[in-house]
């Protein structure tokens, strides 16, 4: 496959669906609004269980323990039986699970229900990413990135009506339930389409990543390393340097979500007319510019437009890291995209501490032209990537 093409013979039983790009959007929307569904809640959970900052801090830890144990799984039970029903069984437990988080009465409890929650979450996500990489090869064309619109489309709707339902004083309860209930009823419609992918019983339990697998999960680290630290330090970082005030210091992450956003909704669009290659490239490319941008501001509209142009850039690299994964040979497509979904949620996990780490050497700053850096690997390795292998 070339660096413009997308692999154009599909599977028959996915040519039989063709309610099959509907319901992986529904799949990610899903996703999507459910983990933001919790982020409201946390204050909630903080003041019901009386526990401090630390306590807390291990127990949405929990979250990214199950999401963690259940990717590595997924991708071969997936191979095993098909995307299909994993996705079914995600979606509604995320769902199910969801009401449970506002009713846990002790820490242990809590823990517990968010362990599961994230390995509902990690199930979900592996699986719908399988999902996709198979209609779009179906389809012959670029999907990938408004798929993954639709994630962050989700986060938006999740987050502001959780907050909407809690600020109208009905209580947590009936709010996640009524939450969880379009949640359910999105699963539900989603699942008559979904097609059946591929499977093979002889495949592995676990299959380390190789080949060119190894290079598309350390990329999808970084870039998604870079997404985690914009989230928890960006905020600080434009008010420790007095770009903007404290109660503005959300704006800039504010606008790396818009600009994601945009990205990936015209993605696929600019996937198809330049290809994996140069969007992989340039995308990389801009987003080290905002990084320069974002560092060298000399004020606040310059520096938001860094975020913009980080935004902007960084969308639609993780969408062609995906599908590469899906047409590689070095490895069985659902292993490979379950090797990059893992390692690019734990650069999101880990990649913010070590930020954090870092800057107490040499200052956020310096933290955050590290981050640049590193960006670099996704230009340098966008030929290498997108190179047809046999």
């Amino acid at each position: 496959m070339s660096a413009r093409s997308i692999p154009a013979k599909p599977p028959a039983t996915a040519s039989a669906q063709p309610g099959a790009r509907f319901a992986t959007r529904l799949a990610f929307l899903v996703a999507g609004f459910g983990v933001s569904c919790w982020a409201p809640l946390v204050p909630f959970a903080k003041e019901r269980l009386g526990v401090d900052e630390g306590t807390l801090g291990l127990l949405l830890l929990c979250i990214g323990v199950g999401s963690v144990i259940a990717m590595t799984l997924t991708g071969a039970l997936s191979a095993r039986f098909g995307s299909r029903p994993i996705i079914v069984a995600g979606g509604c437990g995320l769902a199910l699970i969801l009401p449970l988080l506002t009713v846990a009465a002790t820490p242990l409890t809590l823990g517990v229900a968010l362990l599961a929650f994230g390995a509902f979450l990690g199930s979900l996500d592996v699986a719908m990413n399988i999902h996709a990489v198979e209609v779009e090869r179906a389809e012959g064309r670029p999907l990938m990135s408004g798929f993954h619109a639709l994630f962050s489309v989700g986060g938006f709707a999740g987050a502001t009506s959780m907050t909407f339902l809690l600020s109208m004083h009905i209580e947590a309860l009936a709010s996640t339930a009524l939450c969880a209930a379009p949640m359910l009823g999105a699963i539900a419609v989603a699942r008559g389409r979904l097609i059946e992918t591929a499977q093979a019983s002889d495949a592995p339990l676990f299959a380390w990543p190789r080949g060119i697998v190894l290079m598309l999960a350390g990329l999808a680290a970084i870039t998604f390393l870079v997404e985690g630290a914009l989230l928890d330090w960006g905020a600080l970082l434009l008010t420790s340097t007095g770009l903007v005030a404290s109660a503005q210091g959300g704006l800039g992450y504010m606008f790396f979500s818009i600009a994601m956003t945009a990205g990936r909704l015209g993605g696929d669009a600019l996937t198809a007319r330049i290809g994996d290659r140069s969007t992989m490239f340039w995308g990389g490319v801009l987003a080290i510019a905002g990084f320069v941008v974002l560092l060298t501001a000399p004020g606040a509209p310059i520096a938001l437009g860094g975020f913009l142009l980080i935004g902007l850039g960084a969308s639609n690299v993780v969408p062609v890291l995906f599908r590469r994964a899906g047409s590689q040979r070095a490895m069985p497509s659902t292993l490979a995209v379950a090797a990059i979904t893992t390692t690019g949620y734990a650069g999101h996990l880990v990649g913010p501490a070590g930020v954090g780490f870092i800057a107490k050497g040499v200052g956020l700053p310096g933290a955050f032209w590290l981050l640049a850096a590193l960006l670099c690997l996704v230009p340098v390795c966008a030929r290498a990537v997108t190179t047809e292998r046999s």
